[in-house]
């Protein structure tokens, strides 16, 4: 095994008993059981390890956890190959392959790196400023910046691992593993409270597992994370999930979370690679830590460059050493500690640089003490190094923080600790619609007024003291458990058993500054990910975007796949003070789900392939098979689309359907229509309002059909809905259109009329339905009821019977679809066969004619019949479409009829339904077909409108079709032009019905 130069002979919690192999840029290394890809990387020296968004600069590590901005690597391959995956976050496995993104031809060198070198002219909106001239070239250029953005390349195969989905509920959920995570948990779950306790790393621990100096309850801090989560463990009622991240806190305490169940085993293995979490709480505790922030200063995004947390976790977790000479800079205490334990692992601490003048605090005397140089009141000027850094420019610093004077000193280094303070992770905490206000102490936002059942402890508290996190986590746990209804019976709380040393103020300066002006020699980059510098935010607010979210978006500050964590409110400082306003008054950009990426195929999880969609059938869909008929996808119904013959056509098959349906009798299996039984003693009050017209005087026994439509009072959907008793309908919706209309009448129920007693249940799979339509219609069906009368006096149109058919109990309307003699028989869906069989062999005598939905679509077009998604598209209102006659002019209300009153909504110019003959009768015209009334010779055109429905009738002896136009019955006889590709087709408008336009064919 080849040596790894920066490991640390001891410390760590590694397995070094299992070595693993794994390669990097096909470079062969190896690390151990218990390193993050990050940390075997850096226990192997690699510094550079990927290439920034705008202008490719080196880039390496800066960070420990999720928060990480450079170290985005492709990981995988194949179909399992993914994207911009952040290197701390990766368990390192066996025979792990990763590699660099963002660079060509490699890391090593790249191309890209010449943006950096024209950095002059590519400064922030360059892309908003550019390109724009001339204006024929915008394809091409876009082309090229396509080409140019994103970062990782997705993988090109169907995915092959499986994802898993998880509903649950507790009484108590913890986010967050450290200190307070562990004691908030421990409290709840010795209460006897069902709690969760969820954290995004491999084990629990947070940051004790860095602290190898602390003790609680008189152990040394891991060795109580072991005792603690044993201890939880143990709780039948308490759930521990690592590697779990909640990424998203939404209304009524429902926490969406990701598990990484098998990502750190490599791929192929068994079970599940993720789970997704939906977890509906009584309370939260949100003890989810902070996130250290960078320094702004020049040139600071050296690959070697780090935070200083970062640092104490790869020495201490990990045992890796950031480098050989090590240069601290911070305005704090807290980078303080990782200079000690490096010194005290034996690596070289150069130098601390600390941007205060008389820093006074225990561990910077400690620091002194091990003959570490302090250089106060000095700030870093720059960097020199350029795959890793190797040096840093020192000079000291004015008293008002704002230039840097006198001789500039050069100190030697391969890695560079940097600390700016904390900022909370108030992330899920702001998602939820807490409020925040901002802590001039730690100059950063913290909690303030909770929205939901949230309780918040430890470090997003800014309390950083360990002591403080212990109490205010159990406290915390504590009371959730006893507001979701349990007794306080925790016990005491772990307390801290080692000496915490005092710390005193940082010092907050936002732009360090160097020797040169800001902008020219040298970059103080804010967001290293997509480059933005301080530079950027000057000129963006010189520019007008003064908004925290006009800055955001001008700049792409905070819109990488770090969401901004390590740089959102370094920027905010910055353009306060260019404002010369406070950070509060500048406010900050939304937090938005998810925290941090998540895999699009944990939220499909088992829905995909042939599981992605219910694919649902009718009763009679063997027999359909059997019959040779092909099918379409209606919503989720497999529907006969037509029955080809041996030898036909679709042309053929379609004709014969549609003339045998108008000359004998067709029969449709119409089963997939949405059924939904509604009752209750206000029923035809509910049908009042929700259809246009009117429903209260409707006999029992009587069928009307009605349209629906939404507040803006366009048509979303219509059906034929029948009285089968006083309190009591059975309606019927169009078959994509079925669950939609069920949630309608549910939200409307229980949203706003709440008083209204009705009940609604779908019943479209309770039924089988068939339509027998035609002259021969009548025959057909006397022949299998006899306690059905059939004639008009007593079954005229628009009725319904009860009675059997075949011997089966049926439900019968005398309804059309097609302007023909019709009768729809619907029977319970058991004897839907048995009813579809019996008609055949009753038929045969009279050429009885199964059709599909194409057929049904030409004779429903025959007779200008609608479609809803057709001839609609949520923008037609009833009176577009010629249907005023469907819509209640007495009825004091109902959905849409404000929206009808509109004046837009009222222009007698809107686009109206009509008909469209073309001048040659055999020419069909494409539907969505775009139509304009003065041909020009070539485009743009003015467009009046398009083709919904276009068919050849049998029946009418030529083409036909539908179109909404504008001002489309002031058109009549006008004659329009439909231009495509190949050829310009005419034609004339005309009402939109082609065939038996007195409707004498209802009574057959």
């Amino acid at each position: 095994m080849s040596r790894q130069s920066h490991r640390h002979p001891e410390r760590g919690r590694i397995d070094r008993d299992q070595p693993l192999r794994f390669t990097f840029n096909n470079r062969t290394y190896y690390g151990y059981k218990g390193d993050t890809l990050a940390s075997a990387l850096v226990a192997n020296g690699v510094a550079l390890v990927g290439r920034s968004f705008k202008y490719h600069r080196p880039r390496g590590i800066m960070t420990a956890g999720s928060e990480e901005p450079n170290a985005l690597v492709q990981l995988g391959e194949g179909a399992r190959t993914e994207p911009n995956i952040r290197a701390p976050q990766i368990e390192l496995f066996d025979g792990l392959v990763a590699a660099s993104q963002n660079c060509w031809p490699s890391v090593d060198l790249d191309i890209g790196e010449t943006n950096s070198l024209l950095s002059r002219i590519f400064p922030a909106g360059v892309y908003y400023k550019t390109f724009m001239w001339p204006k024929s070239a915008w394809m091409k250029y876009e082309y090229f910046i396509r080409k140019a953005a994103g970062l990782g390349v997705g993988p090109t195969e169907p995915d092959p691992d499986r994802y898993d989905k998880q509903f649950t509920h507790c009484d108590v959920l913890v986010v967050g593993g450290g200190p307070a995570g562990l004691a908030a948990a421990l409290a709840a779950g010795r209460s006897g409270a069902r709690v969760i306790l969820a954290d995004e790393q491999s084990e629990f621990g947070g940051q004790l597992l860095s602290s190898p100096s602390e003790t609680i309850d008189g152990k040394p801090a891991a060795a109580w994370v072991a005792s603690a989560t044993a201890e939880l463990a143990a709780m039948p009622e308490v759930k521990l999930l690592a590697r779990t991240t909640a990424f998203g806190y939404y209304d009524y305490n429902y926490v969406a979370m990701i598990e990484r169940v098998t990502d750190h085993l490599g791929p192929g293995v068994k079970g599940p690679r993720q789970r997704l979490w939906r977890v509906r709480a009584k309370q939260v505790v949100l003890a989810a830590g902070a996130i250290e922030r960078p320094l702004v200063f020049a040139d600071n995004d050296r690959p070697g460059t780090m935070l200083a947390s970062a640092a104490r976790a790869y020495l201490n977790r990990y045992g890796t050493t950031p480098g050989h000479k090590t240069v601290l800079f911070t305005n704090n205490d807290g980078a303080y500690r990782a200079a000690l334990d490096l010194a005290e692992a034996g690596a070289t601490v150069s130098a601390i640089i600390d941007l205060r003048a008389e820093p006074k605090g225990e561990l910077v005397q400690a620091a002194r003490a091990k003959g570490i140089e302090l250089l106060a009141g000095h700030a870093i000027t720059g960097t020199a190094g350029h795959k890793r850094i190797k040096g840093v420019k020192v000079m000291a610093l004015n008293a008002a923080g704002d230039a840097v004077g006198g001789g500039a000193r050069q100190i030697d280094c391969d890695a560079l600790l940097v600390s700016g303070g904390w900022n909370p992770t108030v992330h899920l905490y702001s998602q939820s619609r807490g409020s925040l206000k901002f802590d001039e102490a730690i100059s950063s936002f913290v909690p303030d007024r909770p929205h939901e059942a949230t309780l918040t402890a430890g470090a997003i508290n800014a309390a950083f003291r360990t002591s403080d996190c212990l109490a205010q986590g159990f406290a915390a746990g504590s009371q959730a458990a006893k507001a979701a209804g349990f007794d306080e019976n925790a016990g005491s709380a772990p307390s801290l058993t080692s000496t915490e040393p005092a710390e005193e103020p940082l010092r907050p300066l936002w732009l360090v500054p160097s020797d040169k002006p800001l902008g020219q020699g040298g970059k103080h980059f804010v967001d290293h990910q997509n480059d933005v510098t301080a530079a950027d935010v000057a000129l963006a607010n010189r520019e007008g975007y003064r908004s925290v979210e006009h800055l955001k978006r001008y700049t792409t500050m905070g819109m990488g796949t770090d969401q901004g964590k390590t740089s959102n409110v370094n920027a905010l400082a910055i353009l306060a003070d260019l404002r010369d306003a406070q950070i509060p008054e500048v406010g900050f950009t939304t937090f938005r789900a998810p925290y941090t990426p998540v895999t699009i195929g944990a939220f499909v999880g088992h829905e995909n392939g042939d599981l992605f969609d219910p694919i649902r059938r009718t009763p009679m869909h063997g027999w359909h098979e059997k019959a040779g008929a092909l099918f379409e996808n209606v919503g989720q119904w497999k529907r006969p689309w037509y029955y080809p013959k041996h030898g036909e056509t679709m042309h053929d098959a379609v004709d014969r359907e549609v003339k045998a349906t108008r000359t004998s009798v067709g029969v449709v299996d119409a089963s997939t229509l949405g059924k939904i039984d509604i009752q209750g003693p206000d029923t035809a009050k509910l049908l009042n309002m929700i259809y246009t017209n009117a429903w209260t005087k409707l006999e029992v026994g009587r069928c009307r059909y009605g349209l629906m439509c939404g507040e803006d009072g366009m048509v979303f959907d219509d059906g034929v809905t029948t009285r089968l008793a006083e309190g009591h309908f059975l309606m019927s919706t169009t078959t994509g259109n079925a669950a939609r209309v069920l949630a309608w009448l549910e939200e409307w129920l229980q949203t706003e009329w709440p008083g209204m007693k009705v009940f609604c249940a779908s019943v479209t799979e309770q039924w089988a339905t068939v339509g027998v339509n035609g002259p021969m219609a009548r025959r057909l069906l006397s022949e299998l009821t006899t306690d059905i009368p059939l004639d008009d006096a007593a079954f005229p149109f628009m009725s319904y019977k009860e009675g059997h058919v075949a011997g089966i109990p049926a439900r019968v309307m005398r309804i059309s679809f097609t302007g023909e003699l019709t009768y729809e028989v619907n029977v319970p869906s058991s004897y839907g066969l048995a009813l579809w069989e019996a008609l055949m062999a009753a038929g045969e005598k009279y050429g009885v004619t199964p059709y599909g939905t194409e057929a049904m679509h030409v004779l429903r077009a025959e007779k200008g019949f609608i479609i809803v998604g057709q001839e609609t598209d949520g923008t037609q209102t009833p009176q577009d479409l010629g249907m005023e006659w469907a819509v209640a002019k007495s009825k004091p209300d109902f959905l849409g009829k404000r929206a009808h009153k509109r004046a837009d909504t009222a222009r007698p110019d809107r686009k109206h339904l009509v008909g469209l003959l073309t001048e040659n009768p055999s020419e069909l015209i494409p539907e969505g077909g775009q139509v304009v009334a003065e041909l020009e010779r070539k485009p743009p055109m003015a467009m009046i409108g398009h083709v919904t429905s276009s068919y050849y009738s049998p029946n009418v002896g030529r083409s036909i079709a539908m179109a909404v136009l504008k001002n489309g019955r002031n058109r009549m006889g006008d004659t329009v032009f439909i231009p495509l590709v190949d050829r310009t087709i005419r034609a004339k408008v005309t009402e939109a019905r082609f065939f038996d336009i007195e409707g004498t064919r209802l009574n057959g």
